[in-house]
């Protein structure tokens, strides 16, 4: 577990030097999933529906407000109803409508669950946003929950039954409209998924929100369990049709992003918690204090290995004769006179004497020959 705190702080160091930058980058990516998820999905409209079109949307969305992104992504759905009949587009319209009034009084900042939502039916894992949300929002998230959830039903529809709304004439708009919002309000399966999410989302923020140890861990397997037994017990009693298999991966992967937020959001040590009681002139204060997990980031040490480097003991007395050698190479006249025993060097030739030891080294640590 250290080295995952470690990687963490890590992480966090890193999106801190460049938040904004990585803010826009998850923008964009988000933006252009969202397209290519209503593209793929009621892609009635070619010219629309066309990838270039979606990455230019996306681009303008990245340098724009997020619930910029809500509202292009409702145009692109509108334009695509349109491509199937007028009724359609009218009653999808209204309902867009009614929904923007409750998402902008009760919940205008949770744009992104709005946007994650129909990514998370398209990729089959709807399940994890009750949990995120319960462990990461407040209850005024579950107005957003409920309205991705609400688009996601309403795409379906129209793409199951575009093949027998395309072509009507006129008259048929009004039963077309009745038609459509009845089939999508009437699916048990909608009221079913809206039920466990509601549930789920409950149980995950009073849990996660107890005095208990490893509360979020609790939190995130009570809230997929709840999660499971709402849905099957409405396969089992209205007789709504859901896989099984998609249930249980998906909940798997919702308790996978539930431990991986508490890593990120909520990682304390309950091994050294502690129980506190104060009190005053009018109460008394219990408190149980946990500290949060601090790892110390592992320092580096760098060993330098030098070059070995020899040292040579010169004898002076070898080193005399050989500068008189060298000195009486000229002729004789060049000649210097070798002072007695007893008798003291003169200053000049111990110059020279030092001038040739100074020599021999610098030849030595350069690896010069003579």
């Amino acid at each position: 577990m250290d080295s995952i705190y470690v990687l963490r702080g890590r992480l966090e160091e890193l999106y801190g030097r460049n938040s904004k930058v990585y803010d826009k980058v998850l923008q964009f990516i988000l933006a252009m999933i969202t397209f290519v998820v209503i593209n793929n999905h009621v892609g009635f409209m070619k010219a629309a529906a066309s990838p270039v079109v979606s990455f230019g949307l996306a681009v303008v969305c990245t340098f724009l407000p997020l619930p910029v992104t809500v509202v292009i992504a409702t145009a692109l759905i509108l334009l695509h109803m349109y491509a199937v009949t007028l009724g359609i587009f009218a009653m999808t319209a209204a309902l867009f409508l009614i929904m923007y009034i409750f998402y902008l009084r009760l919940a205008p900042k949770m744009a992104v669950i709005v946007l994650l939502t129909p990514i998370a039916f398209f990729l089959k894992i709807p399940y994890v946003i009750p949990v995120a949300c319960g462990l990461m929002a407040s209850p005024g998230s579950l107005v957003a929950i409920v309205c991705g959830v609400l688009v996601c039903y309403m795409m379906e529809y129209v793409k199951k039954a575009s093949a027998s709304l395309e072509g009507a004439d006129i008259k048929s708009l009004l039963s077309q409209a009745t038609d459509y919002v009845s089939k999508v309000f009437r699916n048990k399966g909608l009221w079913v998924m809206i039920l466990a999410f509601i549930i789920c989302f409950f149980v995950v923020y009073a849990l996660r929100r107890a005095s208990m140890d490893h509360a979020w861990k609790i939190a995130v397997i009570c809230g997929t369990i709840a999660n499971v037994v709402v849905i099957v017990a409405g396969d089992i009693m209205l007789g709504v049709h859901t896989s099984y298999g998609t249930l249980i991966g998906g909940s798997i992967v919702s308790i996978l992003v539930g431990l991986v937020l508490e890593i990120f959001f909520f990682s304390v040590d309950y091994t050294r918690g502690e129980r506190l009681q104060f009190e005053d002139d009018e109460y008394y204060y219990y408190v149980k204090a946990v500290p949060k997990v601090s790892v110390a980031k592992p320092e580096k040490t760098v060993k330098r290995i030098n070059e070995r480097h020899e040292t040579e003991i010169i004898n002076a007395d070898v080193v005399r004769k050989k500068s008189g050698a060298a000195s009486g190479r000229g002729g004789r006249d060049n000649k210097r006179p070798v002072p007695k025993r007893g008798q003291s060097v003169k200053r000049h030739d111990m110059r020279e004497v030092d001038k040739l030891l100074l020599t021999q080294s610098l030849r030595k640590d350069l690896n010069l020959r003579d």
